[in-house]
């Protein structure tokens, strides 16, 4: 398949047009809502014993908490950018400790935490998701 084919059948999916057609509070929360999907998909996994795809997910996750602490504006964001990057660094080390020990608590945890993240980043008002986010932008 040629590159041009991949990219057709990328354009197909749907999943190309949500994201370029997505504002910067849009693809936070997408991001937010597939790390919570992969960390789903690692306790599963963890159940079942696939360990591999187990730690494929929790990769996953860990490069989107990366990319997300990443782009906290710590100048604009001021405090909350600094507790949300503390809370990204504690997520990760439960997410490490999570895949080296099978650890599903830790996975529950996680999953809370960020689901509690996406449930703050989705409650703002859409009259303030124009304006550029404080302590994140995509």
């Amino acid at each position: 398949m040629s590159p041009h084919s991949y990219a057709a059948q990328y354009r197909n999916t749907g999943l190309s047009s949500a994201v370029m057609d997505a504002d910067p509070h849009r693809l936070v929360a997408l991001l937010l809502a597939g790390a919570c999907d992969r960390i789903r998909l690692a306790e599963a996994c963890v159940a079942r014993g696939d360990l591999a795809r187990k730690g494929k997910a929790i990769g996953e996750v860990c490069a989107i908490i990366g990319h997300l602490n990443g782009s906290l504006d710590h100048e604009a964001g001021g405090e909350i950018a600094g507790s949300l990057s503390a809370l990204y660094d504690y997520l990760q080390g439960r997410l490490i400790e999570a895949n080296l020990n099978n650890d599903e608590s830790a996975l529950r945890e996680a999953l809370d935490l960020l689901g509690e993240i996406e449930s703050a980043w989705n409650a703002i008002p859409l009259d303030q998701r124009q304006q550029p986010a404080v302590g994140a932008s995509a």
